[in-house]
């Protein structure tokens, strides 16, 4: 009855599989070893695989049905890769330290949320037209803001280690608001993604993220301390970190399903949950090797596969320039300017607004949540990918130099 035996498509996944976890990790050790970060090594093994036969069309109908079971299979293992990245990314945030980070640093990720977003948004209404308020055309636009609001701090956190200024003001400021930073971002992407499917008009969409965080809130509180009764008789356990990847897959699929939300949202608020449980570092570790050694190289991988070159343009081109430059400057303004109001100096400031100027995973998890919504084109991601290379090598030029120049007027 079926003409193709499903053992020929299982035969064709096992082999992109394969070509995917070994192409995308050795161009991602490659890339850590020029000095760039490794997922932007992974990206490139993508776009170099989607020269294979076997990735034709992806993301896309392919005629051939072995070729589009592969592509929905990759996508599917895609988005649990995704999914168990922001789980690790919320275990990784120690709550205690973000309660206790202070106003000031609260204003520096408010601050580096809003000035990326507005500017973001201005600046892809200048390539694309300044449409009506609400459409979906302006919501494209309000889009590619949302992606300049991500910050990826691990590059400054080297930077800062390495001139023992992690714990002075500025690398306290820095490493709090880029923690909150995160939290704001997933938010305002929540309630992005949310207004323009039009799934009941503003009003319903933050009514169902409110609902969303409440029923999170009262959920999570019991989960924590059924997992912390059970941590405390049982540390270390294998089982802990089974059931803590139940629940955050749980979590995605309730805030999709009933609340409207990204299941990354869900995801990451299951991590913060269960982060301040006593295993929470082991936990992560365990959820870490499998997304290290399978699901991110899929993922990062996937992001090149599905970025279509063959669309590049002028105008595409000068889009990217325009995106990079405005996510650069748009940190340093925003972090930076009221870095300055709350007290700091200008020289601290000017830190702290190249220590939020890094952008990495997080940017290309919310691009890709653009391009599943429709509110980006596969031609795009070119931009987020650029940025990333440029920002993660342009930091730590500029942040040793910033801390040199300190360093030595204290000489």
């Amino acid at each position: 009855m079926n003409t193709l035996p499903n053992t020929d498509i299982l035969l064709q996944i096992l082999l992109s599989m394969g070509l995917i976890v070994i192409v995308a990790k050795y161009f991602g050790i490659l890339a850590r070893k020029i000095g760039i970060p490794e997922v932007a090594g992974m990206i490139v093994a993508g776009l170099i695989l989607r020269f294979l036969p076997w990735f034709r069309n992806f993301g896309g109908q392919d005629p051939n049905l072995i070729y589009n079971e592969t592509n929905q299979f990759i996508s599917y293992m895609s988005e649990i890769g995704v999914i168990l990245i922001m789980f690790s990314a919320g275990l990784s945030t120690n709550l205690k330290s973000l309660i206790k980070s202070g106003v000031k640093s609260t204003i520096i990720a408010a601050f580096g949320v809003i000035t990326p977003l507005i500017m973001g948004t201005i600046m892809a209404c200048c390539f694309w037209g300044f449409n009506k308020f609400g459409s979906p055309e302006f919501f494209k636009c309000v889009f590619i803001g949302t992606i300049l609001t991500a910050t990826s701090v691990s590059i400054t956190v080297a930077v800062l280690k390495e001139f023992g200024k992690i714990k002075t003001d500025v690398g306290q400021a820095i490493i709090s608001a880029a923690i909150i930073d995160d939290v704001f971002g997933i938010i305002v992407l929540t309630i992005v993604l949310g207004v323009s499917s039009g799934s009941g008009g503003y009003f319903m969409v933050i009514l169902k993220t409110l609902l969303f965080f409440l029923c999170a809130f009262v959920a999570g509180f019991v989960i924590y301390k059924l997992f912390q009764w059970y941590d405390n008789r049982h540390p270390r356990s294998h089982r802990i970190p089974i059931y803590a990847l139940g629940v955050a897959l749980i979590f995605a699929f309730c805030a999709e399903k009933f609340f409207g939300i990204a299941d990354i949202t869900g995801a990451y608020i299951a991590g913060i949950v269960l982060c301040n449980l006593h295993d929470a570092s082991y936990m992560e570790s365990k959820i870490d090797i499998n997304s290290y050694m399978f699901f991110s190289p899929i993922f990062f991988a996937s992001i090149g596969l599905k970025t279509d070159l063959s669309g590049m343009t002028l105008e595409i081109l000068f889009f990217a320039i325009a995106f990079v430059i405005v996510g650069c400057i748009s940190k340093i303004i925003g972090c930076g300017g009221i870095s300055k109001a709350l007290g700091f100096s200008w020289k601290e400031s000017y830190q702290i607004g190249l220590g939020m100027m890094v952008r990495g995973e997080v940017a290309l998890i919310v691009a890709t949540k653009g391009l599943s919504s429709g509110l980006i084109d596969s031609q795009y991601f070119t931009a987020v990918i650029l940025l990333i290379i440029t920002s993660s090598m342009l930091v730590p030029i500029l942040l040793k130099k910033a801390f040199a120049e300190k360093i030595n007027s204290q000489k």
